[in-house]
Formats: C-alpha cells, structure tokens, sequence
C-alpha cells in the first residue's frame, strides 16, 4: 500500500497536465488514521465525479462493539455517521474552484428514516467503517489542477473523517441516545407480534408533516393522542413505560371529515415500515414491517398474475388465473397488485379510498338490482375483506370517507376530528345495523396460484446502463421502470438498487426456471452472503444505494414489461 506522501508527489508530478492524468492516482493511500481508497476516476471534469472510499479500522474508529452487534444497532450507527459526514462537508463541497464538477464532495443526504446504505458500512466483526463518496477532481478546461485536489484530499477530507468516523468527536450520550432508540424501535416490532396489532402510533407523535414536498414535522401540529378503549402501553429497554394506540390485527376503518386527518394517519402507517430519526415525530410509529399501500394504478402492465380472486372470466373469455394485460384498467390493476403484494409475504393492506377504484371496493344495492352479479365479472374488496384476514390473515386498515358499507366489515372503527382520533365502532355498528348489507351468496375464492416463472432472458447485453429518476422511475437500457405508485419506497438511493437488482436478475439468474418468488429469495440470500457488492457486481461498490424491502422489490419486477 503507497503512502500518503507517495500521493502528494503524485499530485506534484502531475500538475497542469491533460486531465487524463489523474489516473494514475487510483488506489490505495495510507493516512495516519485510515486508508484512503481512490476507487475510480472520472474521465474529464464534466463526468460523474470520481469514487472514493474512506476505510476507519475498528480500533481506530473506537465505537464500542455493543453500538455494532445487531443489523438494527448497526444500522443507526451509520445512519448517524452519514448524516455527521454530510453536516462537515457542506462547507467544503465546492470551495475547491475549476471547471465543471471541479470540488464537488458528495455523500447520502439521508431523509428522516433510517435506511441500510452504502454509503456507510461498519463491519460486524471488527468494526471496521468503510465510508464511501464523491469528489470532482479539479480542473482548469481539462488540465490538472492538482492543489486543488491536494486541498481536498489533505486538507477538507481529514477534517470532516476526524469530525465523523471516530467515536471520540461525539458525545457519548449522543451516541448512546442513537443506539437506545434503535433498541426501543425494535423492541415495539417484536411487541407488535406479541400483542398481536398490525400498527403502534405513541403518544404524542406528529404525524402531519411540513409541506407536501416535505417530509419534515410540521410546526404547532396537534400531537397524536390514542382514544382509551384503544390505548395499550409498552415497557421499552431505556424509554421505560410508552402509551399509545393500538392497531389490532383484522379490519380496521379510519373515517372523517375532510381535512380531518384520514391520509396523515395512513401516511405515517405507510412510513411506519421504516424507522425515524430521533426527532421526526414518528420514531415511536411502528407498522408490521411488511405492510404495502394499495391502490388503483391505471396503465400499468400485468403479467400472468391470478387476480380471479376479484376478477372472474371477462367478457372475451380471457382466463384472470394468469392475467396478462399492457394497460391494466383501475379495478384490475388494484387487483393485481393486492395479489401481488400478497404474493410478496404482506401481512397488511394499506387502502386509501381516495386512491382505489370505486367498482373494485364497492357495488351499492342499487346498482346490484340493476346489473346483476353474474352480469359483472368484478367481485368487489367489500365482499373479500374478511376472508382476507379469516383465511389468509391478511388484515386492512381503511380509509374511507364516502363509503359506509364497510362499517359492517370492520372490527374498528376510528374517526379523525381534527387530527384527534376517536373510537367510534359501537356508534358505527349501531347504525349499520338499520341498513342491512345484502351481499347474496358469494363462494370462497381459490387461493391465489404463485407459481409465476419469469421469462427466459433474451438479448441482454453484458453492459446494461442503470438510470434512477428520483423515486418515480428506474431505466435499464433506455426500458423504463415506473414506480410512481410504489409510494413506500423512501428514498432515491433505493430505487437505483432496485435498478441493479433487476440487472442482476436479468444477466445471472436462470430466465424460464424461477418462480417470481425464488427469484426474489435468491437475491437477498445473495444480499446476506455477500451484501450489496454480490449485487452490483463492479470492481467497487458506489455511494449512492440503500436497501429496499422485500415488497419494493416484488414490486419493481413486476413492472419490468421485458418479462
């Protein structure tokens, strides 16, 4: 391994050359705390900046091994690096002047939920961090500007690593209070299986966030108070006692007026998979970490999917046990992705009625007098909600504003008076009761079939471009991915993981042999065995990729209309 002064020299050597030159730097440099690592170097100085990589050994780095022992501990621990590392470079990134992206230093700009990235990797064994960025290197036009770089390099970059990656620049407490949450997060998921409830929400959380743009708490929100027929309390490992509402497995209706507070609740139940940062309002939301949001997604494509559960034989004969369509209507398309979820291992349905297709959640009585049910090949959610969670043990939570059927369906009821919930199902089952629900005779359905075995593979090319459009979309050789409406994918860096996932799939896994559902078991064996690396498959693993769920992965495939 070269020294550090070897690449001063270096440095010295190659001033004012052609911008070419900086590829002699690539490799491994000794500082006196850590290993620097210039992993690749950007052709000239308008290309992606070059890759590096910032390698703290265990000992040096001097968290305590208790910080580092569990994924969900790890996890928090990086997360906090990342955010330190980003606050340092701030005042850095582009004080190094030339051309195009000369100065750039860019690292993960986390959000308020706590994700696995690459960005930083601590190793469970020996606590070793491997922190991973960008740079531009300095240019004048397209000649070396190698004191630029040197600044970088010696100056900027030692500062924000003595600041970030040794334990000795925080608080202890500091430290401590990042690991204690993390510790009480989990401890609320393993009661959730305990206590047997789909969702926990604390006391006291905000849940309305800052704008719609932003994912921030919003200022002066009124704070989440559980009504007290639903409240439950939790002994946490350091917090101590907590209180708050309960979500109980089976059908659960969130109902209001407008502007009440319905969607906020259902939007933090849908980030309730993730956990928060200290702060956010919602550390203390906890949602079965399997829940999928479900709605109406007009256009998208199906493949072979058995969605005969809710859509018997159209019209045309076509057969809806593997329903194959490129422009899927609203009522097949919620269909769909309610079985493909179920196909992904969800135990929660997440349904907003804003976002669902009317005839796929209901069919009043009138309607039903006039077109009669073996005239209409849709059997409406309303029908197959509690054989969802009776058979299936599937449970919902509902958000339903207009449509007052479902009060007799629900197990709860809740409703949202200015952002105060109120348990309300006696009042609902009470007048459910002078409008009598006539659903006729309605046969149990076939279990859905997962037997779906992707396609062969046909003209993959070995070099496949990977292109991330914020979270709405991700392209694999110019073939787009739309992922609007997969609203539980939290963040960018997420997305281009799903990229490489889907590249990975279509260059290395047998097309025609695995089911959708080995498939998927194959990739995260590859994630545990050898982490994000074995997916990305390059000479070194890039900043920029967090992990996905299981169920955000399903969901990705079965956008990939080349299937």
């Amino acid at each position: 391994m070269k020294r550090a002064e070897d690449l001063r020299e270096l440095l010295s050597r190659i001033d004012r050359r052609g911008y070419p030159a900086y590829k002699d730097t690539a490799g491994k440099y000794q500082f006196r705390n850590y290993t620097l690592s210039i992993d690749h170097v950007q052709g000239d100085p308008f290309a992606a900046p070059s890759k590096l990589s910032v390698i703290v050994g265990g000992k040096q780095g001097g968290f305590p091994e208790a910080y580092y022992d569990r994924s969900f501990r790890r996890a928090a621990l990086q997360d906090m690096l990342i955010r330190r590392f980003y606050q340092k470079t701030e005042k850095f990134s582009f004080q190094a002047k030339g051309s195009g992206k000369s100065g750039m230093i860019a690292v993960s700009r986390p959000g308020q939920k706590i994700l696995e990235r690459s960005a930083c990797q601590i190793n469970e064994k020996n606590g070793e961090i491997v922190f991973r960025l960008e740079v531009g290197f300095p240019a004048n036009g397209r000649t070396v500007n190698s004191r630029e770089l040197e600044k970088i390099l010696f100056v900027f970059l030692p500062e924000c690593i003595e600041h970030s990656l040794y334990y000795k620049a925080y608080n202890p407490k500091q430290v401590s209070d990042v690991i204690a949450l993390s510790d009480d997060q989990q401890f609320i998921r393993q009661e959730l299986i305990r206590q047997n409830l789909t969702a926990f929400v604390a006391n006291g959380s905000v849940l309305p966030r800052a704008t719609g743009v932003s994912d921030r708490p919003m200022n002066g929100a009124v704070k989440f108070q559980s009504p007290s027929s639903m409240e439950v309390a939790m002994e946490l490992p350091h917090r101590g006692k907590i209180t708050g509402m309960g979500i109980r497995r089976g059908i659960t209706l969130i109902v209001g007026g407008g502007y009440h507070g319905k969607s906020t609740l259902l939007k933090a139940l849908e980030a309730g998979v993730y956990n928060h940062i200290a702060g956010d309002g919602r550390e203390f939301v906890m949602t079965d970490d399997t829940a999928v949001k479900i709605r109406a997604e007009d256009g998208r494509s199906v493949k072979k999917t058995d969605i005969s559960m809710f859509i018997g034989t159209l019209p045309n004969g076509k057969d809806t046990r593997a329903f194959t369509t490129e422009d899927a209507s609203g009522s097949t398309s919620q269909a769909a992705n309610m079985i493909e979820a179920m196909e992904a291992g969800t135990n929660v349905f997440l349904i907003d009625e804003d976002t669902s297709a009317t005839n796929f959640m209901i069919r009043d009585e009138l309607m039903q007098r006039v077109v009669h049910r073996e005239s209409e090949p849709i059997t409406p959610f309303i029908d197959r909600v509690t054989e969802l969670y009776e058979r299936f043990q599937i449970s919902t939570v509902l958000v339903a504003g207009s449509c007052g059927s479902y009060f007799h369906k629900a197990d709860t009821v809740i409703q949202m008076k200015q952002y105060v919930p109120v348990d309300v199902t006696e009042l609902a089952r009470e007048e459910a009761s002078h409008f009598p629900l006539e659903l006729g005779q309605l046969k149990p359905a076939l279990a859905p079939e997962f037997r779906r075995v992707l396609s062969a593979k046909a003209g993959v090319r070995d070099r496949m471009k990977i292109k991330a459009m914020g979270r709405d979309a991700v392209s694999i050789d110019k073939e787009t991915v739309d992922l609007r409406y997969v609203e539980q994918i939290a963040d960018t860096e997420q997305t281009v993981l799903l990229g490489y996932m889907l590249k990975y799939v279509l260059q290395e896994l047998p097309g025609g042999k695995l089911t959708l559902r080995e498939t998927v078991d194959r990739l995260f064996e590859i994630l545990e065995e050898k982490g994000m690396e074995g997916i990305y498959g390059g000479r070194y693993l890039p900043t920029g990729l967090a992990m996905p769920r299981r169920q955000e992965v399903f969901a990705c495939l079965n956008r990939y209309r080349k299937f």
